[in-house]
């Protein structure tokens, strides 16, 4: 489903990455952690609030035993 008109102030989930400088997978681990929740749209596609997808990338990120360094 690609939506005809985002209504203003939300962002898909390749919107968010492109605006965060990562993936979109890196957005939908964000909200399986609990640091980004959608917002509106549908399970399948989400729309997230500008100003929560901008918390997320600057929120401390946890780190997980045996996890790779960032580069």
């Amino acid at each position: 489903m690609q939506y005809s008109s985002i209504p203003p102030g939300y962002l898909t989930t390749a919107l968010a990455a492109k605006a965060c400088g990562v993936e979109p997978a890196t957005i939908r681990d964000w909200v399986r952690r609990g640091l980004l929740h959608r917002a509106a749209g549908t399970p399948r596609h989400p729309l997230y609030v500008v100003d929560a997808v901008t918390a997320a990338k600057l929120a401390a990120k946890p780190t997980r035993p045996g996890q790779r360094a960032s580069r």
